[in-house]
């Protein structure tokens, strides 16, 4: 058949326009999630409260069932070296919302209501719910605070659009929910006394609060859900307990206490799991979960093959379970040795949320490694940790520790000496090498004293003469 001259060349056209879309669909140059415009999807971030880095399932605790919380480190990424910024809770929450060291934020230690045994400040700034706020996000933060106890350090005030929680750092009963005889509850400023379980309640209020975005669905929202499970009291539901007792034949008394807290606390996971597949949020949400610090050695936590636990600069002490679920942006079953921060979420939730990250933090964002599998490492930095505390055994004072690449220097209590680690040889940190390995112990130490004169600057107490 004989085509007609124009009609010939319109199919001449046709196929070059055809080729050159086919050659630039191969050839552009690919947008990483972090270049490419942004999704904007809600986040909720789940936080233990002394979370022991091998009590999930999914982290191999062989005498406890968490279905739920391994849901999400299972369909997303598992993180193996991810670090508390400290050993103990409030200055690794000021890490986590500010992605500063914590003593910058003039918390190196916990902040308590006995004025005489607490250990901080939460200096002024804009913190990460405030950055979100500012990018379209509706923030709520349901459960445990512990940055302050009072005006200007109060949740509403620095950055949380809706509150529901405790003030203070942890409840002397789980049902009675007080702490000292008194009620640190609070919806916004307002004191509540609401029966129940602290976490179910801490689940029902950020269910009721999933529930009332969807309506608004056309706005995201940061969820910052922080239980205070498992940190002691061990006390779980009696029949939770039970259960437990009758799954473990022989199970140690006080084990399973915290194994029952935990698996509660994972069902309740569940429930704010459901909620957002009932909602219709769950396929536009990135789910994280972690923990504060490491596990509580008289609640029998474990803390894998590591050793210490909360309170020390061992690894037991620092490191914590971590995963993330993002679906369709997170290839559910990667496992990530990314050596990583709990402050390092304070940029990466801003870029997740396309808001800008601002100067000077110390925190780097790992977006393109939680997304990408094969993104390229992180460079090695140095790894600082820092606890102040009153007890006897340290008097007011600090320790810290030091970690950079495959080494680990840290002191144990203010008047012991330093010891060092090699972690790549000695994970369980068995030998010390302080003294055999001088030169790099040398190094070390000056870094540390570089980082302790620089925390210096911001007071950790509020200015005498202030209300």
């Amino acid at each position: 058949m004989r085509l007609f001259p124009k009609t010939q060349q319109f199919l001449f056209w046709l196929f070059i326009s055809v080729g050159f879309s086919i050659l630039w669909a191969f050839t552009r140059p690919k947008l990483s999630l972090s270049q490419a415009a942004p999704i904007r999807p809600n986040i909720v971030f789940i936080l233990a409260d002394d979370l022991g880095w091998g009590d999930l399932s999914s982290f191999g605790a062989p005498d406890l069932r968490t279905p739920h919380i391994d849901s999400i480190i299972n369909g997303g990424v598992k993180f193996t070296n991810f670090y508390a910024n400290s050993p103990v809770c409030s200055p690794s929450r000021a890490a986590l919302l500010s992605g500063r060291w914590p003593e910058r934020m003039g918390v190196p230690g916990v902040i308590r209501d006995e004025t005489w045994d607490s250990w901080g400040y939460l200096a002024p700034g804009r913190l990460l719910p405030d950055h979100l706020n500012k990018a379209g996000y509706h923030t709520a933060l349901v459960g445990k605070w512990h940055l302050g106890l009072e005006s200007p350090n109060l949740p509403n005030e620095r950055g949380f659009q809706e509150f529901y929680g405790l003030l203070e750092g942890m409840m002397d009963d789980y049902v009675a929910k007080r702490r000292h005889n008194t009620n640190f509850l609070r919806h916004n400023k307002q004191t509540v006394d609401p029966p129940g379980h602290a976490t179910d309640l801490f689940t029902d209020e950020a269910v009721n609060y999933l529930n009332g975005r969807k309506a608004k669905a056309n706005q995201p929202f940061f969820l910052y859900l922080a239980y205070t499970a498992p940190h002691d009291p061990l006390q779980p539901p009696a029949e939770w307990l039970d259960r437990v007792q009758k799954r473990e034949p022989g199970i140690d008394p006080v084990r399973a206490k915290l194994v029952a807290l935990i698996e509660h606390m994972d069902h309740n996971v569940g429930q704010v799991l459901a909620a957002l597949k009932a909602n219709g949020q769950l396929s536009n949400t990135l789910v994280i979960f972690t923990s504060d610090n490491g596990g509580w050695k008289p609640g029998k936590a474990n803390v894998g093959p590591y050793r210490g636990f909360k309170g020390t600069m061992y690894e037991g002490g620092i490191r914590i379970p971590t995963g993330a679920m993002w679906p369709g942006h997170i290839q559910a079953g990667r496992v990530s040795p990314e050596k990583l921060l709990l402050m390092d979420w304070m940029p990466t939730l801003l870029q997740v949320a396309g808001a800008a990250v601002p100067a000077g933090l110390d925190a780097q964002s790992f977006l393109l490694q939680m997304t990408e599998a094969n993104a390229p490492a992180l460079p090695e930095r140095p790894l600082y940790f820092v606890r102040r505390e009153g007890q006897d055994t340290y008097k007011g004072l600090q320790i810290h520790a030091l970690q950079l690449a495959d080494w680990k220097l840290l002191q144990p209590t203010p008047f012991a000496p330093y010891e060092l680690y090699n972690l790549k040889n000695d994970p369980a940190e068995t030998t010390d090498l302080f003294s055999k390995e001088r030169k790099k112990a040398d190094e070390l130490v000056k870094m540390l004293m570089e980082h302790i004169r620089l925390g210096g600057s911001v007071p950790w107490q509020k200015p005498v003469g202030t209300r």
